[in-house]
């Protein structure tokens, strides 16, 4: 999952998909929600990285798409809420990416909610907040999330 992330960050697209299906074959083979060594590997951490591929390479549509699926499946609750609160604030880029301005405010309150050092110490969720703030007028919650992180007095 982390090459295929990488792959993707260097616009290696093909690259990126090829490790992607290895990962999900992987994670076919695992029974049930069989994570004894706390890895949080699995079918549901598989669909995570293809919304964030998707997304680094520019697909946002299809990220938000994915991301509307997989935040309904019960494997996604259990995961560690820094997993999930890191994994939110990639998804509110995608939201942002389509001009989403509720959306990625949604997601970046509740990555909040979730794993609050993880959108207030994270520089690219301060980027994604001083954006959505800049929308007129803010949506609901991250006027909040912006003072928190002192991007407003």
């Amino acid at each position: 999952v982390q090459a295929a992330l990488a792959a993707a960050g260097c616009g290696e697209d093909r690259r990126a998909d090829e490790l992607i299906g290895r990962a999900a074959g992987i994670a076919a083979g695992l029974r049930g929600y069989d994570d004894m060594y706390r890895t949080s590997f699995g079918p549901v951490a598989v669909e995570l990285a293809r919304v964030v591929v998707a997304a680094v390479r520019g697909d946002a549509v299809e990220a938000v798409r994915l991301h509307a699926i997989v935040v309904r499946r019960e494997a996604w609750r259990r995961l560690p809420a820094e997993y999930r609160g890191a994994y939110l604030v990639d998804a509110a880029r995608a939201y942002l990416q389509v001009g989403d301005l509720r959306g990625a405010a949604r997601a970046l309150v509740d990555a909040d909610s979730v794993a609050p050092a993880e959108v207030r110490c994270r520089p690219l969720a301060r980027t994604l907040i001083a954006e959505v703030a800049r929308g007129h007028p803010a949506p609901a919650g991250v006027a909040r999330l912006a003072t928190l992180v002192g991007l407003t007095r």
